[in-house]
């Protein structure tokens, strides 16, 4: 009987393997940076082709370090970075341009132009999303437009586009499935999640055309086999969500008001609002958390969703861009040498600012510098900074809910960070909890593939392989937090559309 579940984890700086047992537990890990392109300011890329070459690596050097066999597996779960896109050909597999990431900001001009067209409430209405650089829709259309061809190509049905899901996807059958899933579908804007469908008002405001477009699938579902001679032995394809999406299936916050909080790349807070689609007051996101079932069968949980662009990136910019530290493991003892960060607030809006701001002119700025600042007083304001980031979100998720947050369940590289966690608890006002097993965005993928082929009974079980590892208790007083936030909230005025008033 096959014992274990292979999660593909495809993210923004790395991709990664992890097998897993029936407890939930790692089996073992494999992982592998890829290079991150930079061909202009403000605009982010990847070679697909290298997304592909180490997914695949990592997948088989976690098969055979846990000493398995693709035959020991009894399915693979996908998730990925969400909103960064490949258009391919797909005669040839060939990508017709790099993959414009999440992060890229080129197309925050046309943005503005459907913004300034009236065009924001049709598109908040329909997909829960705003306009904004961020998601998938203008970057296809800026690749149908750039590269020379392709729109003529595309309309021909001669080539395909995706999120990271689907390329991997169609790369693991040899070409044969050209799919996504719901959650993924919800952030392109082009994804109507009222119906469960591709909108076709919205894929002629984008100029996106339908033959493009992957088909829509469930979360959990036998999409298909991995093609012979990938992995040794044919495996099941059986789980797709986005990586915010499976991490919160993954810390089973399956009823509604359970919230999680992701500490990767950037910080995205998600809370769970069952089968309705919440509409949002202060610029939080409304999207397909994952789909159940299809037909008349599905079942579409919905979520409110807090972006933030920068989180552990700003430990890489401490490390890679100031240089006050070799390793990113040595961000906590430096920023634990002092009591506080000394007055500094740091704004890491390096790429803009997500929510509830959605500026993209926004950049990084330091403000409460004074002659007794070090760089650990840099160094902890770095860290605080993702706190502050993520307080203002919860307060929004809590004024559009209705519901107060009595725990939130964390995860992601930086939720290892002690020092962080307990001033995210101080800075919320509420228990801080970090599960046992923090890789929750692979094991979520595992768990929907699971499900799918019945390697777990039901979503009963997954509640009971969930373990708490530590929790932080809030131990600010009231006075003193609302000061702390009111001073953040000055310095990020601070930052707020300096891009746009440089060009001015």
């Amino acid at each position: 009987m096959t014992q274990y579940i292979l999660a593909l984890d495809q993210g923004t700086t790395s991709s990664r393997a992890i097998v897993f047992d029936r407890q939930g537990r790692i089996r073992r890990t494999a992982q592998k940076e890829f290079p991150q392109l930079f061909p202009r300011p403000g605009w982010v890329e990847h070679d697909p082709q290298e997304i592909w070459s180490t997914q695949i690596g990592v997948a088989q050097e976690a098969i055979s370090g846990a000493g398995l066999k693709a035959s020991d597996l009894a399915a693979i779960g996908i998730t990925n970075q969400r909103e960064t896109v490949v258009v391919w050909d797909r005669a040839t597999g060939e990508p017709v341009y790099n993959a414009i990431v999440w992060q890229d900001r080129r197309t925050a001009p046309l943005c503005d132009t459907l913004k300034a067209q009236g065009h924001e409430d049709l598109i908040r209405e329909r997909t829960g999303l705003l306009i904004d650089a961020y998601f998938s829709g203008t970057k296809i259309g800026w690749i149908l437009d750039h590269v020379p061809g392709a729109r003529a190509r595309a309309e021909r049905g001669e080539l395909a586009c995706g999120t990271i899901d689907s390329w991997l996807v169609y790369r693991l059958t040899g070409g044969a499935l050209h799919i996504t899933d719901a959650s993924n579908a919800s952030r392109t804007l082009l994804f109507n999640i009222h119906t469960g469908a591709w909108d076709d008002d919205l894929l002629a405001l984008l100029n996106v055309p339908r033959a493009l477009l992957p088909e829509v699938r469930a979360s959990s579902e036998v999409y298909g086999e991995t093609a012979e001679g990938l992995l040794g032995a044919r495996v099941k394809i059986a789980g797709m969500a986005g990586d915010q999406q499976a991490a919160t299936f993954g810390q089973v916050c399956l009823e509604r008001g359970m919230a999680k909080n992701t500490y990767g790349t950037g910080c995205f807070m998600l809370m769970n609002t069952a089968g309705e689609v919440v509409e949002s007051r202060n610029r939080l996101l409304s999207t397909v958390v994952w789909q159940l079932g299809a037909g008349a069968q599905a079942q579409r949980t919905y979520a409110l969703e807090g972006s933030v662009f920068v989180a552990g990136a700003v430990v890489q910019w401490l490390r890679d861009g100031l240089g006050i530290i070799r390793h990113a493991s040595e961000v906590e003892a430096l920023a634990g040498s002092v009591p506080d960060s000394g007055g500094v607030f740091l704004v890491p809006a390096f790429v803009g600012l997500g929510a509830p701001y959605w500026d993209p002119y926004a950049r990084g700025t330091m403000v409460g510098l004074t002659r007794g600042t070090t760089s650990a007083h840099i160094a902890r304001a770095a860290l605080d900074s993702v706190a502050f980031q993520a307080a203002e979100l919860l307060d929004a998720m809590e004024q559009d809910s209705g519901a107060r947050l009595t725990e939130l369940r964390v995860d992601g590289g930086a939720s290892g960070n002690n020092l962080m966690m307990q001033f995210q608890a101080d800075i919320l006002g509420v228990t801080v909890t970090r599960p046992q097993v923090t890789e929750t965005t692979a094991l979520g993928a595992a768990f929907l593939a699971g499900l799918a082929v019945g390697f777990w009974s039901g979503t009963d079980e997954l509640r009971t392989l969930w373990k708490a590892d530590r929790s932080f208790e809030p131990g600010l007083d009231a006075d003193r937090r609302a000061h702390l936030l009111g001073r953040w909230r000055r310095a990020v005025e601070r930052s707020r559309a300096w891009a746009e008033a440089e060009q001015d």
